[in-house]
């Protein structure tokens, strides 16, 4: 018999052949439990027993921020074919009955558990979401340089200004740096951060199509800054995508 305690926001990996003959039980908090596929499955409350042989369950969540804790209890080879013969005595004189007698551990599980796997995902992605992040500054300057040779001067009337080609790299990194942080934040803290960020940039792109609408500026330049504003995008997402996929897999 042993003790799981999953504090606050912790994920302990499910290992099947530990839970082969093992048995839960929620004596504090509540537990989640993660599916095969990542999604988030059930939230098991206090008094709450669960089987996990066979579930394709992969993981155990602490979906709250006090400790929750599960006592697991796994039958060993006796327990499954009690012995017919009477207890052992001691050398204290005492008997001792191998059917009862349980070894009690108590095993921690935190956000400090397993650390370095999750700061070896996180270096994974930030490191293919630069890498990313120059592609896409490199693609955005190219493709605004593309678009004043052909005549688009990037005139905004509010203002008067001219945007100049530095400037395009500058917005698209920054707004790419952001996009790094959004994943990161979903690899920690959701059960399917890919499905999840494709959901938001989706979501932030299309809201960022509006600014150039509103600008003002002359046809070819709007058409032209919503490409632009689409060039990042195309190569941003399905990298972060990607990446995320690949950690939590």
């Amino acid at each position: 018999m042993r003790t799981l305690a999953l504090r606050g926001g912790a994920r302990v990996a499910v290992v099947a052949a530990e839970w082969r003959d093992a048995f839960g039980v929620v004596t504090r908090g509540r537990v989640q439990l993660e599916l095969r596929d990542g999604e988030p499955g059930p939230v098991l409350g206090r008094d709450a027993g669960f089987w996990l042989r066979g579930t394709g369950v992969r993981a155990l969540r602490n979906p709250g921020r006090r400790t929750a804790r599960v006592r697991i209890v796994t039958l060993r080879s006796q327990d499954r074919h009690p012995p017919v013969n009477t207890p052992r005595t001691s050398a204290t004189g005492q008997q001792r009955n191998d059917m009862n007698s349980v070894n009690d551990t108590d095993v921690v599980v935190g956000p400090a558990s397993g650390r370095a796997g999750h700061t070896h995902r996180l270096r994974g992605l930030a490191s293919t979401g630069l890498i990313a992040t120059l592609a896409a500054m490199a693609a955005t300057t190219l493709a605004a340089a593309l678009a004043q040779a052909v005549g688009v001067d990037f005139a905004i009337p509010n203002g008067g200004e001219t945007i100049p080609l530095p400037g395009f790299a500058v917005v698209t990194g920054f707004f790419s740096v952001v996009g790094i942080v959004i994943a990161a934040a979903l690899l920690r803290w959701s059960a399917r951060p890919a499905e999840r960020f494709v959901w938001t940039a989706v979501s932030l792109t299309a809201i960022s199509l509006v600014p150039p609408l509103l600008a003002g500026a002359n046809t070819a330049t709007t058409i032209a800054l919503l490409g632009l504003h689409l060039v990042p995008a195309t190569v941003m997402i399905p990298t972060l995508a990607r990446s995320l996929r690949a950690r939590t897999d």
